[in-house]
């Protein structure tokens, strides 16, 4: 028998001033309770209860034994309530981790969240590449493209588009290109964490095509790459989440508007486990709510064309 079954066995025969009270208590047999005790003092060497046919009296090592077992068992109630208090209700820091085309779109987004749920703080960590959840102490993190095998459980929250991009003062050096075929003689940036790396795919009236890309820059950083198309090095293939604005404003121009670039699929990943956090399962039903239009089966965004075209971002 445990430690804390035999101190809860031991609380509840002084409480109840016999075995046989503390039986009906615990809802367990007299011989389980006096089994419980005698197990307990075997184990301290120790005498804690004197006992009559009549009555049972703490001795006095019992006496100091007793109080101290009833602040250990209130601290272990009141450690389970607010264990499940903070499971039915998101309260307490989220540590989310997210790349930084991704943060671009849900930080907007987290003071909506907290307006609703204002018992959770964020502690938000932009990386482009994959951390360890479980080691480093995160949370979530929200990712695009193919991650590693892992036992971590993914939802998805919908598709993002990319967008082939120059800046104005790039395009008077050099023509921009009409076909994807085009792109071999110009200066493509590569973002080195994608999947297609450099290997660019387009989808145009004239079917399918597979560009192999190269330039002078290759990088980790997508912030990293947007910062040299805006200064006119060349050419890259960048998340429409992060050029929308810039698009917008002039500051850089689309290519090939006519050929769809791969859209790369938008996910949630947290660590496995039975129970996930209110704050957690909530914050995912909020990002869901907020950027897919066709929910999935299994909660997740649908992977229908139409699914999250609040991610696809058109940024024309």
């Amino acid at each position: 028998m445990d430690r804390i079954t035999s101190m809860q066995a031991f609380v509840q025969v002084v409480d109840t001033g016999s075995f046989a009270g503390a039986a009906r208590r615990l809802s367990v047999s007299p011989a389980v309770v006096t089994g419980a005790v005698q197990s307990l003092e075997k184990r301290l060497g120790v005498q804690l209860l004197n006992r009559t046919t009549r009555k049972v009296n703490l001795t006095e090592v019992g006496r100091s034994f007793y109080e101290r077992c009833s602040r250990i068992l209130a601290e272990i109630d009141e450690a389970e309530t607010l264990a499940s208090a903070l499971q039915a209700s998101p309260r307490g820091r989220l540590r989310l981790n997210a790349s930084v085309a991704l943060a671009r779109l849900v930080t907007p987004l987290i003071g909506d969240y907290v307006a609703r749920y204002p018992e959770v703080s964020f502690e938000l960590v932009m990386s482009d590449h994959m951390v360890d959840l479980v080691e480093e102490g995160f949370d979530l993190a929200l990712r695009t493209g193919p991650l590693p095998d892992s036992s971590l459980r993914v939802r998805r929250l919908g598709m993002g588009r990319a967008v082939l991009c120059a800046a104005p003062r790039y395009l008077a050096r050099l023509d921009a290109p009409q076909h994807p075929s085009d792109l071999a003689r110009h200066n493509c940036l590569v973002y080195l964490n994608s999947e297609s790396a450099s290997r660019w795919r387009f989808s145009g009236p004239d079917g399918e095509h597979e560009v192999a890309v190269s330039g002078n820059l290759r990088s980790n950083s997508i912030e990293g790459l947007r910062s040299a198309v805006l200064a006119g090095v060349g050419a890259s293939l960048l998340p429409a989440i992060i050029v929308a604005d810039d698009l917008k404003s002039g500051a850089l121009v689309e290519l090939l508007p006519r050929y769809a670039t791969n859209e790369m699929v938008v996910q949630a990943v947290y660590p496995p486990g039975r129970h996930v956090s209110a704050k957690v399962r909530t914050f995912l039903d909020f990002l869901i709510e907020r950027l897919c239009t066709t929910p999935g089966e299994d909660g997740g965004c649908g992977a229908h064309e139409d699914a999250a075209v609040k991610l696809t971002l058109a940024a024309r």
